[in-house]
């Protein structure tokens, strides 16, 4: 049964989430925009140290083009390490179970995962990786990755909030400072907190104990905590232990389970704050906010209707398989939907466990393309894509050139957005279809039925909307899925980044035009309204189908006493 102390914990989780946005986001506009902020003096000095390591001119700024290409190179370079250092695991040190290589389809499914900032996981954490690759490879991508997000969307700010010029910035300079004064500072006190909270952190040989029935269990050890605060604060996901934050070596305590949730959600929330700013209008900022927050509700309120509704077929009046009983229900939808709602995945109870309503919400969060908050960065510049779309049909509405901040919206700009948003369809329903019909798509299937399409559907969901986590039972370490979905990652990553961009880029060239009794507003409510109708009619028409294949035909046979 739904609580009242249920119901607190959400009031204080989002009164927390809201409290803080624009605490975060004023500091990092004044990090962004070159400011003096609070890490100024402690990590000033590191970052014109690593200019100067590295060659950077930071006071050079470069086209769309340089920026895309800075940026695809240093991915390359991330895959290409990530991907190097699993096949060679056995050979290198901090590897005390002396785990073997890494097959060579799961370090390049896991390389291009981790590199996208997906953190999609095929294998158990603690039965594959050495604690040298989980921190060398996985820790490290957990920054840069989210950095490449940010930096992203500080190149689309610039883009909107300039005017006749080609210049963006510098991509070495965003990706730098991102890490340096955002990710850091924030992952060192986290980490910190959860170490206090019970989260190990150590280099020990795994551990062997004996149970009370005399059985040998063993119990794996590592260098946790670090990687679990950039695993939430990056919006990566991506658990040290196979059973991710349901394990309590990451996830000890009822305040740990609150503030691991609330990381999920705080650096996105709080660049909406920052993009206000950044392009002249805080109203435009919490717009995007408001409009975020209004989907994030809704998918919560059909999920928490779905898990606690009463069946009087099964005889129960809340779902409780496959849930965190230390924390409850509640706990575990509030967590299902803000990862799936960020480009996060990591998970405190198992998704394929979830009711069908449930599971399609989460499965909807990550097909509209992670622009409920989304990910660090991909949330912000996901939704514009949307912006774009409604100020189009708007305009087309009132016969009038539709614009944004003060800028024509053209055939160029409306062009990258389709294509920006056919990307991550094109993987979802094309890829879904063919595993399905696939002898070698339905061979590692656990389940038949709708279900077992669901598991298929959110995989590739989850692979391009760089999400990460997954329907469980359906195994994906194989050359088959390990292949298909680490390309929908890079579809799914690159195939929305690179039109953004261009868009950037062609909208820094124009000038800014006056506002006017005519210019339609994008900072009110009816333009909330208007951007939600487009969001759910884009995502309603494109997937549906899908998803009446799978989850909702699932719900309609659950309550007939079916099951699969």
């Amino acid at each position: 049964m739904f609580t009242t102390y249920d119901f607190l914990q959400i009031i204080i989780f989002l009164g927390l989430l809201i409290g803080l946005t624009p605490v975060l986001g004023n500091y990092m506009y004044k990090v962004f925009t070159g400011e003096k902020h609070l890490m100024s003096a402690p990590l000033g000095w590191l970052e014109r140290l690593t200019y100067k390591l590295v060659g950077v001119d930071a006071t050079e700024e470069t086209n769309w083009k340089t920026y895309t290409f800075g940026l695809l190179l240093f991915n390359f370079i991330g895959f290409l390490f990530v991907f190097l250092l699993q096949l060679t695991q056995a050979y290198l040190p901090l590897n005390p179970a002396n785990l073997p290589n890494v097959s060579w389809h799961s370090a390049f499914n896991t390389a291009v995962s981790f590199m996208t900032n997906t953190n999609w996981q095929g294998y158990g954490g603690e039965t594959t990786l050495s604690y040298l690759v989980q921190m060398l490879a996985l820790t490290v991508q957990n920054f840069v990755s989210a950095a490449t997000g940010i930096a992203v969307l500080l190149a689309l700010t610039k883009g909107l909030s300039r005017r006749t010029t080609d210049k963006l910035g510098n991509f070495w300079v965003d990706l730098t400072r991102s890490t340096l004064y955002v990710l850091l500072p924030l992952s060192i006190i986290f980490a910190v907190f959860l170490v206090g909270q019970g989260v190990i952190q150590n280099f020990e040989t795994y551990q062997t104990a004996h149970t009370l029935q005399g059985a040998q269990q063993v119990i794996p050890m590592g260098p946790v905590a670090s990687q679990e605060a950039i695993k939430q604060l990056g919006t990566n996901g991506g658990g040290f232990f196979n059973a991710n934050s349901a394990h309590p070596f990451e996830n000890p305590t009822p305040l740990s389970n609150l503030l691991e949730m609330l990381a999920i959600l705080l650096i996105p929330a709080g660049l909406t704050f920052t993009y206000g700013k950044m392009v002249g209008s805080k109203r435009q900022g919490w717009t995007i906010f408001i409009v975020m927050m209004i989907l994030l509700l809704g998918g919560l309120a059909i999920s928490l209707y779905g898990e606690y509704s009463a069946n009087p077929i099964f005889g129960h009046s809340a779902l409780m398989e496959g849930k965190e009983t230390r924390f409850g229900i509640t706990n575990s939808v509030l967590w299902s939907t803000s990862t799936s709602a960020a480009s996060n995945g990591s998970v405190n109870a198992m998704h394929d466990s979830l009711s069908p309503l449930a599971g399609m919400v989460a499965m909807i969060n990550i097909m509209l393309g992670e622009i409920v908050f989304g990910g660090v960065g991909a949330g912000i510049y996901g939704m514009v894509v949307f912006i774009i779309l409604t100020v189009f049909i708007a305009g087309l509405m009132v016969g009038r050139s539709p614009e944004y901040l003060g800028k024509k919206v053209e055939a160029f700009e409306v062009t990258m957005a389709i294509i920006a948003n056919l990307a991550t369809s094109f993987v979802i329903l094309l890829f879904t279809a063919w595993a399905a019909v696939s002898t070698l798509g339905l061979s590692s299937l656990n389940n038949a039925g709708p279900h077992g399409f669901s598991e298929i559907l959110y995989a590739f969901s989850s692979a391009a909307g760089n999400n990460g986590s997954a329907f469980a039972g359906l195994n994906a370490n194989t050359v088959f899925y390990n292949l298909l979905l680490g390309i929908g990652m890079l579809i799914g990553r690159f195939g929305v980044i690179i039109p953004i961009l261009a868009i950037a880029g062609n909208m820094a060239k124009k000038k800014i035009t006056p506002v006017s009794t005519g210019t339609f507003q994008t900072d009110n409510w009816l333009f909330v309204s208007l951007l939600i109708g487009v969001i759910i009619i884009v995502g309603g028409l494109t997937y549906f189908p899908a998803l009446s294949l799978g989850p909702i035909v699932e719900h309609l046979l659950m309550n007939n006493g079916i099951t699969f």
